[in-house]
């Protein structure tokens, strides 16, 4: 099982943590390295939050 790679930064709202989890992705288009085969917003226990994300083709 490969681990998650937490994107840096946490949002005070789910919408800014999803503009963050679109540019990763156009991020990764550009660059033309893989895409992250799982991206996840996920909530702190202060309410704040975050992007995680695994390689494609990660086993789980």
């Amino acid at each position: 099982m490969r681990d998650w790679v937490y994107f840096a930064g946490l949002y005070d709202s789910k919408f800014e943590a999803y503009c963050a989890v679109m540019w990763v992705e156009a991020d990764e288009r550009i660059r033309g390295t893989k895409r992250p085969g799982e991206v996840q917003v996920y909530q702190t226990k202060r309410g704040k939050y975050g992007v995680r994300f695994r390689e494609e083709g990660a086993t789980f």
